[in-house]
């Protein structure tokens, strides 16, 4: 193929149009190296997901812990909680805490 064949190929003609020049290089422009390329704007919706499904989670602990609390304003929860996890005692009372072994032998 010679340089003149080569230079009247539609592909080529079509590349070396200075408008279709400038489009790519701004495309390419926009895509990699500007301050809100494309990749930028993916990795801050990547982020953004995360921190909406963080967000959803401390809401679902926050609705789960108001319903611990408004449980414990009756005095028997607050000291059935108050035993079973902190493993609190009335005077001269004696507890035993006896623990499973979970290990398959």
């Amino acid at each position: 193929m010679t340089f003149k064949q080569f230079r009247e190929n539609k592909v080529v003609k079509f590349l070396s149009n200075r408008y279709i020049l400038i489009l790519l290089l701004f495309l390419i422009w926009m895509v990699f190296f500007d301050e809100n390329s494309f990749i930028n704007h993916h990795e801050l919706d990547k982020e953004i997901d995360k921190l909406e499904k963080s967000n959803d989670y401390y809401e679902k602990e926050m609705k789960h812990d108001k319903k611990i609390i408004k449980n414990l304003e009756n005095p028997d929860s607050l000291e059935k909680f108050a035993r079973e996890e902190y493993k609190m005692k009335r005077k001269n009372e004696d507890i035993y805490i006896i623990e499973f072994d979970s290990v398959k032998k």
